[in-house]
């Protein structure tokens, strides 16, 4: 999840793509790629298995979404086997169409789309980027691979050039803020650092080998077989969001693109995580990869897997997989049991003076009440 200090201003954002995290993420096979190795298929327990996952804990959900000093409104939507279940609290729309930018989440969408063209042969995970892009990253560089983009493992840091608010940039623009830096990343890289960058590059790729534009893939590929008529990739300069919205609109350029550009709803996330988790979306050999743990994620605070997916353990021992993200207003996030048959997805309004841990442990209470 993106710290909420990110919350509020595009400076911090910019900090927050290069350095920030999935909070809520507390943990730490067909062909693999190098940067990788099978992750042990979680123990079972009490809920391992999302069919026999206890009721819904509304006690604990209505403590959860109180308006309080670290969200003024909270929306949670449950589903699974024998669930059901939608509330917002606070200014939030009862509606539960209602639409919300869904931030870091986009990258959900970008690392199917780049599974896909693995599993069509377009490229593999050790395939260097360089020889989709030749002139993105430079010739000098240890070579960066498309798994070490999907998995947060590329060595990227900071950029090193200014990138303002971001309001008119292109996403090569923002790419050579990280590319054209004098001092190239580390390698070996020693550390898995969630990065935005590695996405905007991942996007990159996705409209070289295809020769479409990445938001006419996601709709190709992922909306319209799914049905998911909110879920959109605004254009550049369109700054409206849909009505209803989640909260009173605010505008914004989706600068963020193929990292956190996107707009959705709860129940269109819901759908597409499922499809995601349940395996109609990828072939078993990608699908593998989702719950495929990379070395360094063993000494990573936030760790990924080598398909983008933030692992968390619930108390039960169960473990689910998702994503965070933030934008605007907004933060929220959809985690999954492994099988995809149990869901939640949720956002909140933080307030002005919430913390990192605050905001951590408001979205651990609705995981855990939930799932």
């Amino acid at each position: 999840m993106t710290n909420p200090s990110n919350f509020r201003t595009r400076k911090a954002r910019w900090i927050t793509l290069a350095a920030a995290g999935a909070a809520v993420a507390s943990l730490t096979v067909g062909a693999l790629p190098a940067s990788a190795q099978p992750h042990p298929a979680p123990v079972a327990g009490p809920g391992t298995m999302s069919g026999h996952r206890p009721a819904v804990d509304e006690e604990a959900l209505a403590k959860a979404m109180a308006p309080d000093d670290v969200a003024t409104g909270t929306m949670v939507r449950i589903s699974g086997p024998g669930v059901r279940w939608t509330k917002a609290t606070g200014p939030l729309s009862q509606d539960p169409a209602a639409s919300f930018r869904i931030g870091s989440m986009t990258k959900l969408f970008t690392s199917t789309v780049v599974l896909q063209l693995v599993a069509e042969g377009r490229f593999t995970l050790d395939t260097p980027v360089r020889e989709v892009l030749p002139d993105t990253i430079p010739a000098h560089w240890s070579p960066i691979t498309i798994g070490r983009l999907l998995s947060h493992t590329s060595g990227l840091g900071l950029p090193c050039e200014p990138l303002g608010d971001g309001l008119g940039l292109t996403p090569e623009q923002v790419v050579h803020a990280w590319t054209g830096c004098a001092t190239a990343p580390e390698s070996p890289v020693t550390v898995q650092q969630y990065n935005g960058a590695n996405y905007f590059i991942l996007g990159l790729a996705i409209e070289k080998v295809t020769g479409r534009t990445y938001a006419d893939e996601v709709q190709r590929r992922i909306a319209r077989p799914l049905g998911l008529r909110h879920t959109y990739l605004p254009r550049p300069g369109d700054l409206s969001i849909p009505s209803p919205s989640l909260d009173v609109p605010s505008p914004k350029e989706p600068w963020a693109w193929a990292e956190g550009g996107m707009i959705s709803n709860a129940p269109d996330l819901e759908r597409f995580t499922k499809a995601l988790l349940g395996g109609r979306l990828l072939p078993p050999a990608q699908q593998r990869l989702l719950f495929v743990m990379p070395p360094l994620s063993k000494t990573a605070k936030e760790p990924y897997s080598a398909g983008g997916l933030a692992p968390y353990k619930l108390a039960d021992g169960t473990e689910v997989w998702g994503k965070t993200g933030s934008m605007a207003q907004y933060s929220g996030g959809v985690f999954g049991t492994a099988d995809g048959r149990r869901v939640v997805t949720y956002a909140f309004l933080p307030t002005r003076t919430a913390t990192r841990d605050e905001a951590v442990e408001h979205v651990t209470g609705v995981v855990e009440a939930a799932l």
